[in-house]
């Protein structure tokens, strides 16, 4: 039998993206490609279901393909930009803003070694198996570079974000900092196998 190929975990490897505590911390990150998609409205808008599993089905494909070459990897956790109109300074305002005015870009963080081509022959191995699923080139392939971020841990519900995104504001301002990205959320915990009150999300925002 041959070697098992070692999978890599960019959650666990990578603890300058993913390591965080509860309180709010400044940290430097580098550019990473990513799968995404953007749309508009709440979490249960049928699109943004859609999405979820449009770029799951690409991620899926192209970690097959890395496996066939000797680089297997574990899908990373899922992550959305979330954004309204009228520009940064106008960000604050979201979460009392009503969910029908939400813009959103769902992204998937690739490992390093992906490539351009892995993600074309991914699409189109899609595209052939699942025509109802990817129709056309709603899924990209892009490179995001956040640099330096303020973040910090929430626990609980999604709903229940204020608190913790007013205590990261304060922060950014007692750092002479100021926002310069939108909000980003990356999601640690399955939120159909986790408890609400125990759910673990990254908020994270671009400052300069």
């Amino acid at each position: 039998m041959g070697a098992t190929i070692e999978k890599l975990d960019l959650h666990k490897t990578d603890k300058n993206y993913y390591k965080i505590g509860k309180e709010p911390e400044i940290r430097d990150l580098d550019a990473y490609y990513y799968l995404t998609r953007e749309g508009s409205g709440g979490p249960e808008n049928t699109d943004f279901m859609l999405t979820i599993e449009q770029l799951y089905a690409v991620a899926y494909k192209i970690k097959f393909l890395c496996k066939a070459e000797d680089m297997d990897f574990v899908v990373p956790k899922m992550e959305a930009f979330w954004w309204i109109k009228g520009g940064l300074e106008k960000q604050h305002l979201f979460p009392q803003t009503p969910k029908e005015e939400w813009n959103w870009k769902i992204v998937i963080r690739m490992p390093d070694f992906v490539e351009a081509d892995h993600f074309s022959r991914a699409v189109q191995t899609v595209k052939v198996k699942s025509p109802n699923l990817l129709k056309n080139d709603e899924v990209q392939y892009e490179l995001i570079n956040e640099g330096k971020c303020a973040q910090i841990l929430h626990l609980g519900s999604y709903g229940e974000e204020e608190p913790t995104l007013m205590k990261i504001m304060k922060h950014i301002e007692e750092n002479g900092l100021k926002v310069n990205n939108y909000h980003h959320e990356i999601y640690l915990s399955n939120p159909r196998k986790t408890p609400e009150q125990k759910l673990r999300t990254i908020l994270r925002y671009g400052v300069e």
